[in-house]
């Protein structure tokens, strides 16, 4: 395997959030001073610098089609971008806190004519900021705004990008509708809402904070990271609970396989990696990756099987866990790393750090 790096860009500021643009040719990167660049996936080069949130950037998050960037930030706003040009086509306020969680959900059909797009094929970006949670159309207007969350909304994660399965406990849609389940966390509860017509469908509880949520790919596990040093597990379609706790640390770093075998998880000074199979990791010894510092950055590729991991005192890793020797590739960078984003045809990986350093690297 061929892994080196490809090129490095440099930040005003703590780099927060990274987002590859669906056709993969632009990586997104916001600085947490608010600014936001554009890069050329081959070279580095700035195709655009946007002005952010003059308090600071939070999120990013692109358009399923590619020809919107959304970011969020601490003005309490959500910006919308046109892609080719840089310009800003809209601004939405949520009110005076922070804008932390985004997620498109939805579909537009390449080559059909809006007037002929189904309901459920509509497009929504999801908001929140604070408790509130809302639903913005691709115009920046307010489709829905939910009922204040019970806290703040401290997590949140759609369904996979596929169509509803038996598995997932949730009705089925048409074949590639993109995901129609929104889960949303705050302290001790997990809601789940319809995204086509915005009800309640099912609502778990939790005795404590919960950081971090994700789906594995195949809809059949929830999964939080938690406060109490635990990792948590529902499976909606099974009414089924599993709790994994003794993590050294309180958990916030989350990815699945894209067979959603494997759950690894950050937490400590050792990257967990638990057998999601059969009748789920409880109980089972997972395996562990030790680092040297405590694990802040966790992410599995999104078709292939490498790990990528990262520390707290610059140390980024490449795992392939189901290899009898996993290590593949270590490397030392100057700060610690605070976002990984693998390219959608897994090829790039680009590794933020606390220092505004991004690092692309290229993977054959």
């Amino acid at each position: 395997m061929i892994f080196a790096k490809h090129w490095a860009a440099t930040l005003d500021d703590y780099a927060i959030d990274l987002a590859w643009s669906p056709d993969g040719t632009t990586l997104a990167a916001a600085a947490q001073s608010g600014v936001i660049t554009l890069h050329d996936a081959a070279t580095g080069n700035v195709r655009h610098t946007l002005a952010g949130h003059e308090d600071g950037t939070n999120c990013l998050a692109w358009s399923p089609d590619g020809a919107l960037l959304a970011s969020g930030g601490q003005d309490g706003a959500v910006k919308l971008w046109h892609a080719t040009t840089g310009d800003q086509i809209a601004a939405t306020s949520l009110g005076s806190a922070w804008v932390e969680h985004l997620c498109w959900v939805g579909r537009t059909v390449p080559g059909e004519p809006s007037s002929r797009a189904r309901p459920e094929d509509s497009l929504c970006l999801f908001a929140a900021a604070g408790r509130k949670l809302a639903a913005l159309r691709p115009d920046g207007s307010v489709a829905h705004t939910f009922p204040d969350a019970p806290k703040t909304i401290s997590a949140m994660a759609a369904m996979p990008a596929v169509a509803a399965s038996a598995a997932s406990g949730l009705p089925r849609s048409a074949v590639g509708v993109q995901p129609s389940f929104l889960a949303v966390a705050c302290f001790g509860h997990v809601a789940v809402w319809n995204a086509q017509d915005f009800t309640a469908h099912k609502e778990f509880s939790y005795g404590n904070a919960i950081y971090a949520l994700v789906w594995s790919p195949d809809r059949r596990w929830l999964v939080a990271g938690c406060h109490d040093n635990a990792v948590h597990l529902w499976a909606p379609a099974e009414d089924l609970e599993l709790h994994m706790s003794g993590y050294e640390t309180r958990l916030k770093e989350l990815s699945f396989s894209s067979d959603s075998k494997w759950l690894a998880t950050g937490g400590g000074r050792d990257a967990c990696v638990w057998d999601c199979s059969g009748a789920g990791p409880e109980g089972r010894e997972p395996m562990l990756l030790p680092h040297t510092q405590r694990v802040v950055a966790v992410a599995f590729q999104h078709a292939h099987g490498l790990l990528a991991t990262g520390t707290g005192d610059g140390e980024f890793t490449l795992w392939s866990p189901t290899r009898k020797n996993p290590l593949i590739a270590e490397v030392k960078m100057p700060a610690a790393a605070t976002k990984f984003a693998w390219r959608g045809d897994d090829a790039l990986l680009a590794v933020g750090t606390a220092k505004g350093h991004v690092f692309v690297f290229k993977t054959a």
